[in-house]
């Protein structure tokens, strides 16, 4: 049964930072695309940030581009979303993915989810 586990969000202050972690079980974590993606309150879910299979380059949205890094820790079973310069409009739940597409920015090509974790940024 494969689970994925976000922890690391909470209330922040804009400008503040976060980090976000994902673990993973019940897969072959090496051989799975993550990636992390958002949903505010009456808004769809959107990309956030996945690596390319080398780990070489990772995509990231426009409107994170440079305030947020993606890490992963395959030893761990892990990947991490660190989230700098916190704005208000980064308020959302914040959910990581799995899936067999590397970089994909579509959150079709993910099939296993975790439950998410509420960022909320304060102005």
């Amino acid at each position: 049964q494969v689970q994925l586990v976000e922890s690391g969000g909470g209330l922040v202050q804009a400008g503040g930072s976060l980090r976000l972690s994902c673990a993973a079980s019940g897969l072959t974590f090496s051989n799975y695309a993550m990636g992390w993606f958002r949903q505010a309150p009456g808004k769809e879910r959107e990309f956030v940030a996945a690596p390319t299979w080398s780990g070489s380059n990772t995509r990231y949205a426009d409107s994170v581009k440079g305030r947020f890094t993606f890490s992963r820790d395959n030893a761990e079973n892990t990947v991490y979303l660190q989230m700098n310069s916190l704005k208000p409009e980064d308020t959302a739940v914040y959910y990581c993915a799995a899936g067999l597409r590397w970089a994909s920015r579509s959150r079709f090509e993910y099939d296993y989810w975790g439950q998410g974790t509420q960022v909320t940024v304060s102005s």
